[in-house]
């Protein structure tokens, strides 16, 4: 008997449950069976509710969810773990906000790499491939001894830019250096200028001082960004802007963490909207701040998901926005 080269599996981690069900949709499957639960002593605890013997296992868990990081990493941790001693053919984690992205570096004595444990973590407890969106630095692909795929939201900023705006009124901003090449990047497909603002930092998530560097006067200005935290940046980003002259400034985000007092922050702000994806679940924030608007990221990975387990090229979604 060959193994069935058509068995595929999605699993669902408790992170963001809307995501995994509008994927296997796309992918015309139904979610396998699984529980994941913690015990009164806040221990998780998994059970895998079908065979995964020889199977395409997919599971889903994106990486924030605020206080539930470190609950949702370890549920994935032993999902992964289960499918693994449950004889599955390969597993991949589908972790579209990656936890701990922003921790990639040494940038001061002591301080630890722990984007490079997290990879580690993962490939210890029996996972074979990641498929991941927008990191927030690209060498965390080359902290794994894995096949990572980083798929950009790019293409469908693209599309939404398109569909929205007059480009003749447009210009991008990037809110400091470090997201210069991803804002030269886009103003270049969509042939627009771009800005740039300078901010120096007294501590982390604490801006000091901001300096544009462009002219952004009677211009729509998108703001871009991988990542809004305490949208502390985003909110003196956008003052900085109307300042000087901008009609309006729309901030576009992959993955809108918006912790602690950001929706406060938001709502009194000089930004006109703010649009991000669904890599996290939004649905609470969304009535309690009107000016987010969501883009739907599930079809990019059902797309992935789908030209993995059938042996095609992923690269088609860099630069393509899928429907």
């Amino acid at each position: 008997m060959h193994p069935n080269q058509n068995s595929i599996k999605i699993i669902s981690g408790n992170s963001h449950p809307q995501l995994a069900k509008l994927i296997a949709e796309k992918l015309r499957l139904p979610l396998a069976k699984i529980g994941a639960f913690q015990y009164t002593n806040k221990e998780t605890a998994v059970s895998v509710g079908e065979s995964v013997r020889d199977e395409d296992v997919y599971i889903i868990q994106t990486g924030s969810g605020e206080s539930n990081i470190n609950d949702f990493l370890m549920e994935l941790l032993i999902i992964v773990n289960a499918c693994r001693t449950a004889s599955a053919r390969r597993i991949t984690a589908v972790i579209p906000c990656f936890p701990y992205a922003r921790q990639d570096k040494k940038d001061k004595s002591r301080a630890p790499i722990t984007a490079k444990l997290v990879a580690n973590l993962l490939t210890t407890a029996g996972c074979n491939h990641v498929i991941t969106m927008d990191l927030h630095a690209s060498q965390i692909q080359g902290f794994f001894r894995i096949p990572v795929d980083n798929l950009y939201s790019e293409p469908i900023f693209l599309r939404y830019i398109k569909d929205n705006f007059d480009l003749k009124d447009v210009i991008i901003v990037s809110p400091d250096a470090g997201g210069a090449k991803r804002v030269a990047g886009i103003a270049d497909k969509l042939d627009v200028n771009f800005a740039l603002i300078h901010k120096e930092r007294q501590k982390a998530n604490e801006v000091s001082k901001m300096v544009l560097v462009g002219d952004v006067s009677d211009k729509v200005c998108l703001l871009i960004d991988d990542m809004a935290d305490t949208c502390g940046t985003l909110c003196k980003a956008a003052d900085v802007l109307m300042k000087n002259k901008a009609k309006k400034v729309i901030a576009m985000i992959t993955h809108g963490i918006f912790s602690a007092d950001a929706l406060d922050k938001l709502n009194n702000s000089k930004l006109d909207k703010i649009v991000c994806t669904t890599s996290l679940p939004l649905q609470k924030k969304l009535s309690q701040c009107p000016k987010i608007t969501c883009l739907d990221i599930s079809s990019t990975l059902a797309e992935a998901v789908r030209r993995l387990h059938n042996g095609e090229s992923v690269s088609y979604l860099f630069n393509n926005a899928i429907e």
